[in-house]
């Protein structure tokens, strides 16, 4: 079959012929409908991070939905043809573990066919696509347990929302749901539409731009020492402020703010199996509507380039079984 597979700096990120897998003891093989293209692929493709991944080469991707074709041990949760969903699996923390993560524990996505864990299985609800269905399980349900869990984003809330690409962009879509009062924050203008179609009240460039708003929780999708700066010092005293964006580097933070303000900072990564389903519901339910856009698969390696130079808006997708 075919794969895109990232084997180190020395060795380029290319389609490559790499044998089916079989499924083992609790695996089931999946057909990949559709595998969702995220920022984190883009840094390792770059060398940035690679050190998390246990060996090289890997086939990237760990945005994955699609048809069970095999079953490697019973009893199993899920049967032959079920449409089924790689959760991403990272709380409650103590348990989570990349092992079993796909795309970033072993063999992911970018490839006609994945194995899968049976405790990452979710089946998906009817009115749910397969691009709809992949990409929930990161894009969306990040920006989710961002949002509802990270933050506690409820309807008395005012927050603001700083990058709102595909993440931020799901995080704007999510509180509001929750009835909160949200302003949208980057540096890109074209992306402002979006984020008002969804129910923000106002976006700009900078935080600064609304020096009376008494802001609850900012949630950072970006994850630079501006960006942090900034929202330590438009958070309201005793407010939450929240890091999801990961720029691999470090940030500075003004102590005498973050202590004199009472701010609680806070690092959100991924979320829960059971946010997921809940993300899966809204969606069945026509209250959440990922902006997703389809890219060939052949045009994975340019997809992600296009992510990293903020080309994308919404989430890209490729159908790698279906080509």
């Amino acid at each position: 079959m075919q794969a895109f597979q990232y084997g180190g700096p020395e060795s380029p990120f290319q389609p490559r012929n790499v044998p089916i897998p079989e499924p083992g003891q609790g695996q089931a093989l999946i057909s990949v409908k559709a595998a969702g293209l995220c920022h984190t692929d883009a840094h390792y493709v770059d060398g940035h991070g690679i050190e998390m991944l246990p060996s090289l080469p890997i086939t990237l991707g760990h945005e994955v939905a699609g048809t069970v074709v095999e079953i490697g041990s019973e009893p199993s949760p899920v049967q032959v043809g079920d449409r089924v969903v790689v959760a991403l699996v990272a709380h409650p923390v103590e348990k989570a573990t990349r092992a079993t993560t796909i795309g970033l524990g072993y063999d992911g996505g970018y490839g006609e066919f994945a194995i899968a864990h049976y405790e990452h299985l979710v089946k998906i609800p009817d009115g749910v696509s397969f691009p709809q269905a992949a990409v929930a399980t990161d894009s969306i349900s990040t920006a989710y347990h961002a949002a509802v869990v990270t933050a506690g984003v409820t309807k008395s809330s005012t927050v603001a929302i700083i990058g709102v690409g595909g993440l931020g962009l799901n995080a704007v879509a999510i509180s509001v749901l929750q009835g909160a009062k949200v302003y949208g924050i980057d540096i890109n203008e074209d992306k402002y539409e979006d984020a008002k179609r969804l129910g923000a009240v106002a976006c700009a460039s900078t935080l600064g731009s609304f020096p009376d708003v008494a802001f609850d929780a900012v949630i950072d999708f970006v994850g630079l020492t501006p960006t942090i700066s900034a929202a330590i010092s438009s958070v309201k005293k005793g407010g939450t402020v929240v890091m999801v964006g990961l720029n691999g580097g470090n940030v500075e933070v003004s102590s005498m703010l973050l202590v004199t303000k009472s701010i609680s900072l806070k690092g959100s990564f991924g979320a829960a199996k059971e946010e997921l389903l809940e993300v899966l519901n809204l969606i069945a339910s026509g209250k959440l509507t990922p902006k997703l856009t389809e890219i060939q698969f052949k045009d994975v390696p340019k997809g992600l380039e296009d992510i990293k130079k903020n080309k994308v808006e919404g989430r890209l997708f490729v159908r790698p079984s279906a080509e």
